[in-house]
């Protein structure tokens, strides 16, 4: 992989890890670098399922922000401090 390819996955992640988190309501405050690994798993997950049925780019994107809600979503709730 080119210098290219993983500066712009970083940049991808960044941008699907902060929708993910503008879509989830009262998501619990992640850093930084967990909205850049949510972001890059979920569009690598999201550009594969995409890619292999054949959809349009706009129906990837979608697919790649919402698995990365989900793991938002997730995390979110499993790091809730008890109240």
């Amino acid at each position: 992989m080119t210098p290219t390819g993983i500066l712009s996955g970083i940049v991808i992640g960044l941008i699907i890890g902060a929708l993910a988190r503008l879509v989830v309501p009262n998501s619990r405050p992640l850093g930084c670098l967990l909205t850049l690994i949510i972001g890059v798993v979920g569009g690598t997950a999201g550009a594969a399922i995409g890619g292999s049925q054949g959809w349009s780019f706009w129906v990837t994107v979608a697919l790649q922000v919402l698995i990365a809600a989900v793991i938002v979503a997730i995390f979110s709730m499993s790091t809730r401090p008890p109240r």
